[in-house]
């Protein structure tokens, strides 16, 4: 089995997919998300190629822990993606992961369209690890 990261945003959404021994993340895409439906339908054609049996979608917290308008927006689209896929899909706390991913695009020289093509797939692989390191303690 292979777990999927997904950090949904408005105008890109990046999909992480773990290796089959769900240890690191193996593959990861960014799919265009202005058309809701659509950017499912990618992801449910890409968790059916991954073989993938669970997903794990970004829920961003404010720093206090509250929840906003966009937690209220990604939680719909995990209830979605639940529906569309019939796999279980889980929440993870996102907080900083869009920072942490531009601190590492900078160390690594990636900027302008290049970085703005590939910050949404490190956030994802990042909120992907995370899940991971929970998950395999919980084994």
């Amino acid at each position: 089995m292979r777990i999927m990261g997904i950090d949904y945003g408005d105008a890109r959404t990046g999909v992480a997919i773990s290796d089959l021994l769900c240890t690191i993340v193996g593959t990861t895409y960014v799919v265009p998300s202005r058309n809701t439906e659509k950017a499912i339908a990618d992801i449910v054609r890409l968790a059916q190629e991954n073989q993938v049996g669970q997903i794990v979608v970004g829920l961003p917290r404010n720093m206090d822990g509250t929840e906003g308008p966009r937690a209220e927006l990604c939680r719909a689209f995990a209830d979605a993606l639940q529906q569309a896929t019939g796999l279980p899909v889980a929440m993870w706390d996102e907080r900083r992961t869009t920072v942490e991913a531009h601190n590492i695009l900078s160390q690594h020289n990636y900027h302008g369209k290049k970085r703005k093509e590939t910050v949404d797939a490190v956030a994802a692989s990042l909120i992907l690890e995370g899940y991971l390191a929970y998950w395999k303690r919980q084994l």
